[in-house]
């Protein structure tokens, strides 16, 4: 019997994986070994407004994350990316390109999997390799 969870999973692939539904981002995610992905595909967002914690106020910043399927993941022989402290260590990278087509490139700060349904948010940081 296919439950709701299974339902989802199927829709979240073809919303972020599909040309169909239009909202699929080509992004390249790359572990702290250095193994990177090929070929996936997930949502992205770069916006340059954030609500400032202490004030509750909105101010200019910067806030891009990006949403992947676990099994997407998982069938390019990576694990689900995290955010790494310690700064002597390599982090995850996440590399996509903008509507325009310019390259950015981020360290994951902090994922948030959800593994009822498959997917993982990340939050990025900007990262100069």
């Amino acid at each position: 019997m296919t439950g709701l969870r299974d339902l989802v999973q199927k829709d979240l692939g073809f919303i972020m994986e599909t040309d169909k539904a239009g909202a699929r981002w080509p992004i390249t995610v790359t572990d702290p070994s250095g193994a990177a992905s090929t070929g996936l595909y997930g949502l992205s967002g770069d916006i340059s407004q954030v609500i400032d914690p202490d004030t509750g106020q909105i101010i200019s910043g910067r806030l891009a994350t990006v949403s992947i399927r676990i099994s997407a993941l998982s069938a390019l022989g990576l694990g689900i990316p995290q955010g790494i402290e310690d700064n002597t260590k390599k982090p995850w990278i996440v590399t996509f390109n903008d509507i325009n087509g310019n390259s950015f490139t981020f360290k994951v700060a902090q994922s948030s999997p959800d593994r009822g349904i498959g997917f993982v948010n990340c939050t990025l940081e900007q990262y100069t390799p």
